[in-house]
C-alpha cells in the first residue's frame, strides 16, 4: 500500500518531496525511466505540514474552540499540558501517504502523558508486525498503546503514549512532534510491508 501511495505521489508532485519518501523511492526504485534520484528536491522538514488543518475543542464535549493557522504549529506541545481540557485535531495531505485520515492530540487527564489518536489503514492481519514494531521503538518494557481492529471502517484504531517512544520530548514543537509521529508511521508501514 505505501508502495503505491508513493507511486501516485510521484505522479501528482513536481519533483518536491521529503527525505522519508526520497530514501524509499530510492531503496524501491520507484522512479520512472526518465527520471533520476538528483531530479528530486528534498524540502526542509519544517515545510512537510504547510497545508495543514488544526482544530481545537473541548475533550468533555467536541465543542470547537478555534481552528488555527499553521503558525500555530510553531508553539510547544506543552500547550496541550496547560490546556488539558483541550485536544488537537489535525489533517494534512501526507497524512494519505502513511495511510491515516487524521490525528488526534492530547494530554492524558490521568497521567500527563501526550496521546496520539488516528486511524491506520492497515490490514487486519498486521497485527504482529504492528504490535512488533511498537514494541521496538518504545521505551521501556511494554510501551502503552491501544490497538484495536474496527471491522466497520476497516482500519486500525490506534492510540498510542509518545512519551514511551524514542525520541519524544515534551519541548518540542506541535510541528517537530507531528514530523515524528509521521516519521514514526512510515516506518511502521514500511516494516509492515515487507515479507
Amino acid at each position: 500500500m505505501l508502495k503505491e501511495r508513493i507511486q501516485k505521489l510521484l505522479e501528482q508532485i513536481d519533483g518536491e518531496i521529503f527525505e522519508e519518501e526520497k530514501e524509499y523511492i530510492e531503496k524501491n526504485g520507484l522512479l520512472p525511466n526518465n527520471k533520476q534520484i538528483s531530479d528530486l528536491k528534498v524540502k526542509e522538514p519544517s515545510a512537510r505540514f504547510s497545508d495543514v488543518y488544526i482544530e481545537r475543542s473541548l475533550k468533555e464535549t467536541d465543542e470547537l474552540i478555534s481552528t488555527e493557522a499553521e503558525s500555530f504549529l510553531d508553539k510547544s506541545v506543552n500547550i496541550l499540558k496547560e490546556n488539558m481540557t483541550e485536544f488537537l485535531y489535525i489533517e494534512s495531505k501526507w497524512f494519505d501517504v502513511i495511510g491515516i485520515d487524521a490525528i488526534s492530540l492530547e494530554v492524558d487527564d490521568v497521567f500527563g502523558t501526550y496521546e496520539a489518536m488516528f486511524g491506520l489503514k492497515l490490514k487486519k492481519n498486521e497485527e504482529t508486525k504492528i504490535r512488533e514494531y511498537v514494541k521496538e521503538k518504545g521505551i521501556g518494557e511494554t510501551p502503552k498503546y491501544n490497538l484495536m481492529f474496527n471491522q466497520q471502517d476497516g482500519l486500525w484504531d490506534m492510540n498510542l503514549t509518545l512519551n514511551d517512544i524514542k525520541g519524544f520530548d515534551e519541548n518540542m514543537s506541535i510541528g517537530e512532534v507531528l514530523r515524528f509521529i509521521y516519521k514514526y508511521l512510515f516506518q511502521l508501514v514500511e516494516k509492515t510491508e515487507k515479507k
